[in-house]
């Protein structure tokens, strides 16, 4: 079975803050949340990886997945 794409600490609810995050079969561990939005069908996130790199997240609560762009 694949890993999850996003890796997330889940306190209260689930996918409150990605640790790290599956790109293209490598492990990109996240070095720091740039901004964070709460939508009422999403939970989206910009972060940049340890390596410099920029990527957007979101969790689709209604899909129960989650979607990843590189900026």
């Amino acid at each position: 079975m694949p890993p999850e794409p996003v890796e997330c600490h889940s306190g209260t609810s689930y996918g409150e803050r990605p640790v790290a995050l599956w790109w293209e079969g490598e492990r990109l561990p996240v070095s720091k949340v740039l901004a964070r939005s709460q939508h009422p069908d999403r939970r989206r996130f910009r972060v940049r990886v340890e390596d410099g790199r920029v990527f957007d997240l979101a969790y689709h609560s209604s899909l129960d997945e989650w979607s990843i762009d590189q900026v």
